[in-house]
């Protein structure tokens, strides 16, 4: 990851501002950009340009978009775009100088930090008067929203969570009877495990002895090689979001799933009647908060406009539609409304954050936790 450079007064700059000032002038903006920033000229400048167009997984963004443009007289339109397909579409935009997607929301993580922004096929851009309220982790590449994935079960089958650490989930009581996003579609699962591997592996191998009472044997591979081994051999069924949330959720199961999913798939209790509960307190996660890129084009025809989209998308006018559904806000100042379904506001202590500096490791290391899947997958 690109060092953070400072200017003379020691202020930091963003990796795109400093390669900006060592190549033109005419990005003038990114000098001593708290001093300079004015959201007045920013609109005034977005208005002049072409419209925009905002990729994002979450079709939430047609309806945004519309807000934004409503707001400040800026045209703007919003595609719902898987993470892969994102990241397809930006490189090959970028490679046929032919923008269409002027900025990307909540990309697949591990190819933005290994593949977009090294390759300068993006660039990431924090509003100076909001830097404030974002945590320094969070700044470059900005973080606009994340989204929490927790482990799920059926509240009308169980009084409780009937699982309270993931070791558990290797026991022959739950084979055929987990579930989760299916990780060769969505490879942020494969990316966890290596999160997992790289930051938290002594505290996988201590749940393991805190369930059992004795030492796990790691002497051949690593406590999460040898987790996500067992969970493997349990045969989880591996689908698409709206699955897996029925598959634990639906009501009237004599024996329902248990899965990970995202709190976005909780609102499914009130509209389709699942009956969906957040498992707090597993050992050593409840589960994890996978962050969202707000990626702006490196050669797109409407730098201000895009600027100005992420500075809405991190306002709580712009990303209320989405924290409705339990995702968390980059910006420390916007909380979850008090009738969020998931409840999960309680328990983001916790659960496992998303380390991006190591992201593009996660990347090389993807096909390799897929494989290792695929070999241990028994039915």
């Amino acid at each position: 990851m690109t060092k953070t450079k400072r200017t003379k007064t020691g202020r930091p700059i963003t990796a795109a501002c400093a390669l900006a000032l060592a190549v033109s002038a005419g990005f003038a903006g990114c000098v001593h950009a708290e001093e300079a920033f004015n959201l007045d000229a920013l609109i005034e400048a977005a208005r002049k340009e072409p419209p925009i167009t905002v990729y994002a997984v979450t079709g939430k963004i047609v309806d945004t978009a519309q807000a934004f443009a409503d707001k400040y007289g800026v045209k703007a339109s919003g595609k719902k775009v898987n993470e892969a397909a994102q990241i397809e579409l930006m490189i090959r935009e970028y490679q046929a100088d032919n923008i269409v997607g002027d900025v990307s929301v909540a990309t697949d993580v591990a190819s933005a930090m290994g593949e977009l922004i090294p390759q300068g096929i993006v660039t990431s851009w924090t509003p100076p008067d909001l830097t404030g309220d974002i945590g320094e982790k969070l700044r470059d590449p900005l973080v606009v929203v994340s989204d929490p994935h927790v482990w799920t079960y059926n509240t009308e089958k169980y009084d409780k969570c009937p699982v309270t650490n993931i070791w558990q989930l290797a026991e022959p009581q739950w084979k055929g009877k987990l579930a989760m996003l299916d990780l060769f579609d969505k490879p942020l699962y494969a990316d966890w495990f290596n999160q997992i591997e790289t930051h938290h592996d002594a505290e996988v191998a201590k749940a393991y002895e805190v369930l059992y009472g004795k030492p796990l044997d790691i002497s051949t591979q690593t406590a999460t090689a040898a987790w996500v081994k067992a969970f493997a051999e349990n045969a989880p069924l591996l689908s698409d979001s709206s699955t897996v949330a029925e598959a634990a959720g639906a009501p009237g199961q004599a024996d329902p799933f248990f899965v990970i999913t995202s709190t976005a798939k909780y609102r499914d209790n009130e509209s389709k009647g699942l009956k969906l509960g957040l498992c707090s307190g597993v050992q050593p996660f409840t589960g994890f908060l996978y962050p969202g890129f707000g990626l702006i084009a490196a050669k797109t025809k409407s730098p201000n406009a895009a600027k100005l989209f992420v500075r809405y998308l991190m306002t709580e006018e712009g990303i209320g539609p989405q924290t409705a559904d339990g995702k968390i806000s980059g910006n420390s100042k916007i909380g979850l409304p008090a009738d969020e379904p998931s409840g999960v506001a309680k328990h983001l202590d916790e659960l496992m954050a998303f380390d991006a500096t190591t992201a593009a490791e996660d990347l090389d290391k993807r096909e390799s936790w897929q494989d290792f899947w695929r070999v241990n997958y028994k039915k």
